[in-house]
């Protein structure tokens, strides 16, 4: 029985991280088992000339398919998308993403705010989302949103994190379900997939 009173109607989840959270990324991919029955979303801040590697680099320890979505590609479960540098990521009505290189937000494209907003819009209650390390505001307002549309919402715990502004903005607008250490969101993330079996 799960610690976490989880269900199985949750349709997807998205992370949203920036400064000190690669590794902490890494682990939780490198834990989740090949038959992971949601699509995951994520937003990372990235260096926006670097094209290249970086999906490679957080593919190597995954057992699930990492990608880099196109506009208009379709939401598939068991996916990793993964938000292209230089672009915000939004997930549409339709079950797709949409891509723009419109003005940056929080000094960031993408912008986690934008991809947590959408993807609130999109799945309400049906998201799960998740902020982990970083150095500015960017994705409290979205976890606000997640929030407001009846997701469940986790931030890693701020003692843990290598810069702890972006789990504090989080928990400044919005009361956040859990507070978690990296392992705590892998013992989640293993919980919820089981509930699906």
């Amino acid at each position: 029985m799960s610690s976490f009173n989880l269900n199985n109607s949750y349709k997807a989840v998205v992370i949203g991280g920036s400064a000190g959270s690669f590794q902490g990324i890494v682990r939780i991919l490198s834990k989740l088992p090949s038959d992971f029955p949601l699509p995951i979303i994520m937003a990372l801040h990235r260096l926006r000339h670097v094209r290249h590697g970086f999906v490679e680099a957080l593919s190597i320890k995954s057992a699930l398919r990492i990608i880099e979505p196109t506009d208009k590609e379709s939401i598939k479960k068991g996916m990793v998308y993964l938000a292209p540098a230089n672009y915000h990521m939004c997930v549409e009505l339709g079950n797709y993403f949409s891509l723009s290189t419109e003005e940056m937000i929080n000094n960031s494209r993408p912008s986690i705010d934008i991809t947590l907003s959408s993807t609130a819009y999109a799945f309400k209650n049906k998201l799960i989302g998740i902020l982990l390390s970083g150095a500015n505001r960017d994705g409290g307002l979205g976890m606000k949103n997640i929030k407001e549309k009846g997701g469940l919402t986790i931030v890693q715990e701020p003692t843990e994190c290598m810069i702890d502004t972006m789990p504090k903005a989080a928990l400044a607008l919005t009361e956040i379900d859990f507070i978690m250490n990296i392992d705590q969101i892998i013992k989640f993330l293993i919980e919820l997939n089981q509930q699906y079996k």
